[in-house]
């Protein structure tokens, strides 16, 4: 029996936390073999990003139909698809792919910068939401999607996870991290109801990456079988760990990575 495979289809991180390279660390955390198609080209460390270069759409297509023709993914999670075009690229090279996807919209920078332009935004509405299994929006880019304020309380941010059903994706996991108190609570709203994880808010800065290593996380479960329910759990349990563990590794001088492979050193 062949190992399980899971295709990333995001931006380059160059110093390792986020991105495709946080992708493949968590798949290799889950046991999963990762593929990639890169988006874009970013120069960055923990201090900050310092330059991003967009790779051509073309380019882009080409890496996922190769990928796609040899090594057929169980499962696909996409990150920052960067403007309209990759988005149209994208989707056009999944035509016929049946497996489920995992979409980060990744539309606004932890500075609050907008990611995405309008017309991106617009296609990814059109084009891959409602092609994902599961949609994965913090509060801030759930509100982007919607065109309204973001949520504050539990009850808003059901209602706009159930608002973006609509848009067409089989579940909905509104991740809390952007709210206040002591606990983080990701809620996976689905056509049969709403899904509640907590985990514990933990005190550190090396956070850098999490959205990505979720994500990622939740697609690697995926693949091997496990329903959405079952993989929050799991995923969120893991990540947890990922983010107690990532003061040790020491990695940078600014916001560094979480520990993918924290359980392994245990």
């Amino acid at each position: 029996m062949r190992i399980k495979t899971v295709l990333t289809i995001a931006g380059s991180d160059s110093g390792g936390g986020a991105g495709v390279q946080a992708d493949l660390k968590s798949f290799a955390a889950f046991g999963v073999y990762g593929t990639s198609a890169i988006t874009a080209l970013t120069a960055q460390n923990t201090r900050g990003v310092f330059g991003v270069m967009p790779v051509p759409p073309e380019m882009v297509r080409a890496q996922i139909t190769t990928v796609l023709d040899d090594i057929p993914p169980d499962a696909i999670k996409i990150g920052m698809p960067g403007d309209a075009a990759t988005v149209v690229a994208v989707a056009e090279a999944l035509v016929g792919y049946a497996g489920p996807i995992v979409l980060d919209p990744v539309m606004v920078a932890k500075s609050g910068d907008a990611l995405l332009d309008d017309a991106a935004v617009g296609a990814l509405t059109t084009r891959l939401i409602p092609r994902a299994a599961i949609l994965t929006p913090n509060l801030p880019e759930a509100a982007r999607l919607l065109g309204t304020v973001q949520a504050t309380t539990p009850a808003e941010i059901v209602e706009q996870g159930r608002a973006l059903l609509d848009l067409g994706p089989r579940a909905v996991l509104m991740k809390g991290g952007h709210a206040d108190g002591p606990c983080c609570t990701d809620r996976l709203v689905s056509r049969t109801g709403v899904h509640e994880v907590t985990g514990p808010r933990i005190a550190t800065r090396n956070t850098h990456g999490t959205g990505c290593s979720l994500s990622a996380a939740l697609a690697a479960l995926l693949a091997t079988g496990r329903t959405p329910e079952a993989a929050l759990e799991r995923a969120q349990n893991w990540l947890s760990g990922a983010i107690r563990a990532a003061d040790a590794l020491g990695i940078g001088s600014g916001h560094g990575p979480v520990d993918h492979f924290h359980e392994g050193r245990r």
